[in-house]
């Protein structure tokens, strides 16, 4: 099995990421990269990403990184940190690596960048819940 099959066969099966335009740049069993071009229409009235956006797109990396040894894994809690304002036009890429844990349990530590300026940061945890993410 290619070391990115168990997330992009995830990533095949979510129809928020085509909504939002998400990419799955990479993934591996210790992490993963996604980007977003952020559009006039996920701005807030600032005229800044919305910022449950910014959440969206690190939790999506996460979530394909949490993946990456084919075992199925679910979030359990999240929570981000907001640095600098993204404006539409701009593309932001959110990076997860494994943060440490054990084998069911595990942290993310996700950081989202837009022209290379670190945006936010967000952590993560998720834990395996047992089931393959690609049956048979």
């Amino acid at each position: 099995m290619e070391p990115d099959a168990p997330a992009r066969h995830l990533y095949d099966r979510d129809p928020t990421v085509s909504t939002f335009g998400i990419e799955l740049v990479e993934a591996h069993a210790d992490g993963a990269t996604v980007r977003m071009t952020v559009r006039p229409d996920m701005c807030n009235g600032y005229g800044m990403v919305h910022g449950g956006l910014t959440f969206l797109l690190a939790d999506s990396a996460m979530a394909f990184a949490s993946s990456g040894e084919g075992e199925a894994a679910l979030a359990t809690s999240a929570g981000i940190d907001w640095f600098a304002p993204v404006r539409a036009g701009q593309v932001m890429t959110a990076t997860a690596i494994r943060g440490g844990g054990g084998t069911k349990a595990v942290v993310w530590d996700v950081d989202v960048t837009a022209d290379g300026v670190t945006v936010a940061r967000f952590r993560g945890r998720t834990r395996k819940i047992g089931s393959p993410v690609i049956d048979g």
